[in-house]
């Protein structure tokens, strides 16, 4: 089972131009993905950025254009910041949040709204992690695509704990699931896996707070492992943004990006990578192989 994860920064590259199709090319050229999850999507954010647009001008729906650019994947999308247009009302509202394409059977979708909790000083915009329950080759998995807080530290532990906390509720789904009410109900059987891999823009460097909470215990459910880390014992971590974008990023490179795995999973990873010459975004994209 072979997963990317990506910060594709609305497709945006270091050169300036926005281009989703190069970000599945390279994104094919890492490995033949399973599963591709993305951070940075966006729609509606396609008017000059004075206008409310971003840099570059993404396409209208990045979300149907991933779908068009993978035909043969599902596309799901889930949006964090969901705010109205700047121009007439009838314009398009501006989104901005997470997907996952996959071609795996997909058995649930949950869209989970993170913690925001006020932090006055700090700019900050809603947070969202993407679960799909997935049908793999090694078995039934919940994959969650996700994107931290970067400005507050209090947003962002409260988001960590959250995911802690979602992640607790599942494995209790996992041993106590409810019977569906009938086959054509949405009260559909509750039963989830218990195995997780848990990824995206942490926007916490390495060995840090937030990154740190993550691998700590969690009552009742399995402790998550950090897949690099597994893939790389002993060895210094590959820096996943900051290494060509020194306007964002001007101290430099260093790493926020990660991929957790529930360690029942651990065993299992063979590969875990950082690509780190990509310059189709301000990150670089990883990738997982669970054998």
């Amino acid at each position: 089972m072979k997963l990317v994860d990506w910060n594709i920064q609305w497709g945006l590259g270091v050169d300036g131009r926005v281009d989703l199709g190069r970000i599945v090319r390279e994104a094919r050229a890492l490995c033949d993905f399973d599963v591709l999850c993305l951070q940075e999507v966006t729609r509606g954010f396609n008017d000059e950025p004075q206008a409310g647009g971003l840099k570059g001008h993404p396409s209208p729906d990045q979300f149907a254009e991933l779908a068009t650019l993978l035909p043969e994947m599902t596309v799901i999308d889930a949006i964090g910041s969901d705010l109205p247009s700047l121009r007439d009302g009838l314009a398009p509202r501006r989104q901005f949040g997470n997907a996952i394409a996959t071609r795996l059977p997909v058995r649930q979708v949950l869209r989970h709204s993170l913690p925001w909790p006020a932090d006055p000083a700090k700019p900050s915009m809603l947070r969202v992690a993407l679960e799909a329950v997935l049908d793999t080759d090694v078995g039934p998995l919940r994959v969650i695509s996700t994107h931290l807080e970067f400005y507050s530290d209090k947003q962002r532990l409260a988001q960590v704990e959250r995911l802690r906390e979602l992640h607790r509720e599942a494995c209790d789904h996992a041993r106590h699931p409810a019977k569906a009410e009938k086959p054509d109900s949405p009260f559909a059987d509750t039963a989830r896996p218990m195995s997780a891999i848990l990824c995206g823009d942490f926007n916490s460097a390495f060995e840090e707070a937030a990154y740190c909470r993550m691998l700590e215990p969690v009552a009742d459910a399995p402790a998550f492992a950090d897949a690099w880390s597994c893939a790389h014992p002993g060895e210094p971590r590959a820096a996943t943004v900051g290494l060509y974008d020194h306007e964002q990023w001007p101290d430099g490179p260093f790493a926020c990006d990660f991929i957790f795995v529930t360690d029942d999973l651990a065993p299992r990873v063979e590969a875990c990578d950082v690509n780190q010459h990509s310059r189709a975004s301000d990150h670089q994209p990883m990738w997982l192989t669970l054998r």
